[in-house]
């Protein structure tokens, strides 16, 4: 054991001294990236001995106006436009949705929010009255902010929806019949992300319930009751091209499509959550491969340089045992977890961390604060900066 333990110190000193020698001499986030890339120096599993390439943490980045409490969030992106960090918080909010505090209920506020990447200055704030609980977001290439509104109001007039923003937070659309759920023509059921494809074609995930169905008897009667996890990919304009999977844990299913990305090659990677995988598919819908060694993730975000960053946030003793919560980060083309950003202290082994996660050109990297972690946050985002930064 003692040994062990002198080999995982010496790999994790070797490991943070390169990273610290890119920062120093001024290199950017790709030679850390290259760095990093090389392969794993530690236990993806617990995060330890893996060098954490982003330790300044400030938590309370981009804090609110005084007066506003900070809710919670699931969902982050970086505006390809000006490379600043897009997010949202649930309006005071410190739950997923449902009765009680929501952006419905409280709809005097904006919960989409332009940040400085740099200096956490609130350089947007809009939306209000239009989401009850907003879940994904994502940027296209013409700085446009699309968002995903995953409940339902009671009043059944607002929620289960797709929006789309114009970079100066103007509602363009909306999809998706306001507060009513289902999987009938021109309807999402819980839909928890969305993205656009480079040739402006949108892919949705649509399904939060499937991480609850833990035994063949449950997944079989979520089904019966409509329940649903799949994915749906639409024209610019909103015209359904397709749409495939379900509740089930084969691939070309899933247990909560949480949130997605694309990589270089123009692949689709889904975060399925409930089954603690990544599922990576063409954008026909073509089961290609996947990765286990990224935890129960919640959120993912893929660099310019094809790293993979993933956030854990639900990783616990009785759901995923041993496995701590945080940010583990590693290549595209492998299977290997070569860094990790380290939960929030929460009381035990596990940690908390946030939900949605972006990560900016020098590789500094947002945390979106989820239910799990937001008491332990200080604040509705936390930023874990460079070394040097």
């Amino acid at each position: 054991m003692k040994s062990s333990s002198i080999i995982r110190s010496t790999l994790l000193l070797g490991a943070t001294a390169l990273l610290a020698g890119c920062a120093e001499s001024g290199e950017t986030a790709s030679a850390q990236e290259g760095a990093m890339a090389m392969g794993p120096a530690g236990n993806a599993i617990s995060g330890e001995g893996l060098p954490n390439p982003a330790p300044n943490e400030t938590m309370g980045f981009g804090r609110l106006e005084a007066g506003r409490p900070a809710g919670s969030s699931a969902g982050a992106d970086v505006d390809p436009t000006d490379g600043n960090f897009v997010t949202y918080e649930r309006c005071g909010s410190g739950s997923a949705g449902g009765p009680g505090v929501n952006c419905d209920s409280n709809s005097t506020v904006g919960p989409i929010f332009k940040i400085d990447r740099n200096t956490g200055e609130i350089l947007q704030n809009y939306g209000a009255g239009v989401m009850v609980t907003p879940h994904g977001i994502g940027v296209d290439a013409d700085g446009n902010v699309w968002v995903t509104d995953f409940a339902a109001n009671e009043a059944g007039t607002k929620g289960h929806q797709v929006h789309k923003f114009s970079p100066d937070g103007e509602l363009l659309l909306s999809w998706g019949t306001p507060g009513q759920g289902g999987t009938g023509p021109g309807q999402f059921y819980q839909p928890t992300d969305v993205i656009v494809a480079p040739d402006g074609s949108v892919f949705v995930s649509d399904g939060h319930s499937g991480q609850g169905q833990t035994s063949q008897d449950a997944v079989d009667a979520a089904r019966a009751e409509g329940l649903t996890s799949r994915i749906m990919h639409f024209t610019a304009d909103g015209t359904l091209i397709e749409e495939w999977g379900q509740i089930g844990i084969d691939h070309g299913e899933f247990r909560t499509p949480h949130a997605m990305q694309f990589d270089s090659q123009g692949r689709l990677w889904i975060a399925d959550r409930g089954n603690h995988r990544l599922e990576i598919y063409d954008q026909d819908g073509n089961y290609l491969e996947s990765r286990y060694q990224h935890g129960r993730v919640s959120g993912i975000f893929i660099t310019s340089g094809d790293m993979v960053y993933t956030i854990d946030s639900e990783s616990g003793m009785f759901n995923h045992p041993n496995w701590s919560n945080g940010i583990r980060i590693g290549p595209v083309n492998q299977d290997i977890i070569t860094g990790f950003i380290p939960p929030h202290p929460a009381g035990d082994y596990n940690g908390a961390a946030g939900e949605g996660i972006a990560v900016d050109e020098d590789g500094n990297v947002l945390a979106a604060e989820g239910p799990a972690s937001l008491g332990f946050a200080q604040g509705s985002w936390t930023r874990h900066a460079v070394g040097g930064m």
